[in-house]
């Protein structure tokens, strides 16, 4: 078995910006993401998957090092001060390379 290292940035954000973070991951060459609900609570209160205005979702990416420090750049320079927003990356394997 070939592994290979990769990033896995999560974010972890309001609902209201998926349409928007979707068009940034795209510009910054992400190769794709997975978007889930996502609850719970934080420095902002508590956060419920139940109604749009007040959901979070979770967003990762898998991608390589620049791409991660690209992305997170961005998004902790535009969105971080009006949002509810979090962001860690990970150090992952992965058995398809091609794919990120």
């Amino acid at each position: 078995m070939q592994s290979h290292t990769r990033k896995l940035l999560t974010v972890v954000t309001e609902a209201v910006l998926e349409g928007t973070l979707i068009r940034v991951l795209d510009r910054l060459n992400a190769h794709g993401y997975t978007i889930t609900d996502a609850r719970g609570k934080g420095s902002r209160g508590t956060r419920s998957a139940g109604w749009e205005a007040n959901s979070n979702i979770r967003i990762e990416v898998v991608c390589d090092a620049d791409t991660a420090g690209t992305i997170a750049s961005h998004l902790q320079e535009h969105y971080y001060a009006d949002y509810a927003m979090i962001l860690f990356v990970s150090d992952i394997v992965v058995l398809r390379p091609e794919k990120f």
